[in-house]
């Protein structure tokens, strides 16, 4: 019977996902949940085939010069691959995987809640409710921004921003959107194409960030770029956190340049910057955009498949690296 390859699983999966990595590797679980630090990830990695971590860990190249010689692959339970050094992978010969596409609706739902949170002041409103408050109702009492027929602008119209736009016309909203490149018709579906960001911004009284995080992008929403923006915009974000400039996000929300922010990406997660938690108008989800039974056991799923496809001498359908 040939030996199995040995996985480090990083974090705690589902427990589908865990009953497979039993069945076909030789897996070495995190049954507590506990978030190692990168010193742990390579003494746990020794004798290891591959790591399977989350965006939770991160692959410096330093890191990635540390890992045992036996470590081949690092297929990763998420669709960014920011945490990598790609370069720093591929100087080494490791190959780099990730689960795209099955991710799509559960974001694009979690867009959604992020814009109606933020335009209905939704944190505002549960907190009076658990509080007691909440006095009686009258018709100036917690008036929001409607969102039927309002213009959506989304920067990144991939997998996940074409999804949002699907569920956005469902409140009659106009799309419109920045991308690398213009899509195919039947990908645009009718959306607006800018050439820019700057292009965009002035059209956007909802703008949702679906972009992937790279140096390009690095506080791509910047001050310069929310002055654009026409006032009382409503921004949200599902992507990254490092997309945006974090100063200069608080300070609109603050002058009411901003009606509101819904955010489920942040700079430094967990440790957020404390502004957002004392601003009355943003709407604050703690990273949880595929958090959703079908779409966790499909990540994993799909993760084992390019590991799968690694150990039998295939290609992965995932490699970035």
């Amino acid at each position: 019977m040939s030996k199995k390859p040995v996985v480090l699983v990083t974090r705690k999966l589902p427990e589908a996902v865990e009953d497979r990595l039993r069945r076909d590797y030789d897996a070495r679980l995190n049954p507590d949940d506990r978030l190692y630090t990168s010193d742990e990830v390579i003494e746990r990695a020794s004798g290891a085939d591959a790591i399977l971590p989350c965006h939770t860990e991160r692959f410096s190249a330093q890191v990635i010069e540390r890992l045992p010689d036996s470590v081949r692959a690092i297929a990763n339970f998420s669709v960014g691959f920011d945490h990598v050094d790609l370069e720093a992978a591929k100087a080494r010969g490791l190959v780099v995987t990730n689960t795209p596409d099955v991710l799509s609706d559960a974001t694009a739902e979690l867009t959604m809640l992020l814009i109606l949170g933020a335009a209905r002041r939704a944190s505002e409103g549960e907190r009076l409710v658990r509080s007691r408050e909440w006095r009686d109702w009258s018709p100036s009492f917690m008036v929001g921004t409607q969102v039927t027929g309002k213009r959506l602008g989304i920067i990144g119209l991939g997998r996940v921003g074409q999804v949002t736009a699907r569920r956005a016309r469902c409140f009659e909203m106009t799309i419109h959107y920045h991308d690398v490149r213009r899509l195919p018709p039947e990908h645009e579906a009718g959306a607006l194409f800018h050439e820019t960001v700057e292009d965009l911004l002035p059209h956007c009284e909802f703008l949702a960030i679906h972009c992937v995080a790279t140096p390009e992008t690095h506080h791509l929403l910047n001050a310069e770029r929310i002055a654009l923006l026409p006032d009382g915009a409503i921004v949200v974000n599902a992507a990254r956190g490092s997309i945006v400039d974090d100063e200069a996000l608080i300070a609109a929300l603050k002058s009411g340049k901003l009606t509101a922010a819904g955010l489920d990406a942040y700079n430094d997660e967990p440790n957020i910057h404390p502004g957002y938690r004392e601003l009355p108008n943003t709407f604050l989800m703690p990273h949880i955009g595929s958090a959703t039974r079908e779409t966790r056991d499909a990540m994993g799923f799909r993760a084992l498949d390019n590991l799968d496809a690694i150990f039998a001498g295939r290609e992965p359908r995932d490699r970035v690296v």
